[in-house]
């Protein structure tokens, strides 16, 4: 068993996970922007054709076995759905919402992930638990009810921000049993080759919008492609793999609010009054079910 890290490596760790908030936080805010010249099928297809390359590039240099049987399947599983499908429905989901209600809505993820554990992996129901999972609801309901009063926000793309959260709880579950038996970089790398598989259907597209995109479209699908798919998941795994998971979960509540920090500073965007309060309630729910099961384990 390894001892305690050194100063250097916490700093490490903590930068690593900086990185990847800021990226994946910025990401909803390009998606934003860009979604107003490529749709969203060719979207995903660029952001995954940019990170597959930079990700078996470094899968090269690094080396280590392709996952067999029963682990492939769930990290070509988690691939298409976290890869592929979420990115699709996000970038349709931001072509009606602003981007800080978007990442308030992905960011419910890890209720879900909650009431997943407590019907299907023997977790229980403890009080706390309720009782974030109700706060957490009636954020949401509230995101819903104050969504048509935002920057083109409406009930569509609330519905399809809450079916991505859906879908990301979903690979980050398949995500957590793969990882038992493959490493992190070679799980990241043929997950996002697996989401380049599954949206190459929108290829054809893809190649003809991006033929009539400005400058500045091109520019953030590579963006979308290099930082918040590829490095932000390489930081991820490198902090994951060196500190404790429920503390690494708790540090993605920051998403939201760097999210709308940005997209008030880029795009002139901020949710509604209710959407703010809803978020800040959603993510109160989350945090105290994340608290709970961190006192768990301890």
């Amino acid at each position: 068993m390894q001892g305690a890290p050194n100063r250097s490596e916490t700093l490490l760790v903590s930068a690593a996970a900086g990185v990847t908030v800021l990226l994946w936080s910025s990401s909803f805010v390009v998606i934003r922007a860009v979604g107003e010249v490529l749709s969203p099928g060719p979207l995903a297809f660029l952001r995954m054709l940019v990170g597959a390359t930079v990700l078996v590039a470094v899968a090269a240099w690094y080396r280590r076995p392709v996952p067999r049987g029963r682990t492939l399947a769930l990290v070509v599983g988690y691939g298409v759905l976290w890869f592929a499908l979420y990115t699709v429905l996000l970038n349709w989901a931001e072509q009606h919402l602003d981007a800080g209600t978007a990442a308030l809505l992905v960011n419910f993820a890890p209720i879900i992930v909650a009431v997943f554990a407590g019907l299907f992996f023997g977790e229980g129901f403890p009080r706390t638990r309720v009782v974030g999972i109700v706060i957490a609801f009636a954020g949401v309901a509230l995101i819903a009810v104050g969504g048509s009063g935002g920057p083109g926000n409406d009930r569509l793309g609330v519905a399809l921000g809450l079916v991505t959260a859906v879908l990301y709880a979903a690979s980050v579950l398949m995500q957590k049993v793969a990882l038992r038996s493959v490493d992190a970089v070679t799980a990241t790398w043929v997950g996002c080759v697996a989401g380049l598989v599954a949206t190459t259907p929108f290829a054809p597209a893809a190649f003809g919008e991006l033929a009539d995109a400005p400058a500045g479209a091109v520019a953030g699908v590579v963006f979308l492609g290099v930082g918040p798919t590829a490095i932000a998941f390489l930081t991820w795994a490198y902090a994951l793999s060196r500190t404790d998971a429920g503390a690494m979960a708790a540090t993605t509540l920051a998403v939201p609010a760097v999210a709308i920090g940005l997209s008030w500073l880029a795009l002139g965007e901020l949710p509604t009054v209710l959407g703010f309060v809803g978020g800040a309630l959603a993510l109160l729910g989350v945090a105290i079910t994340r608290r709970r099961r961190t006192g768990q384990r301890a």
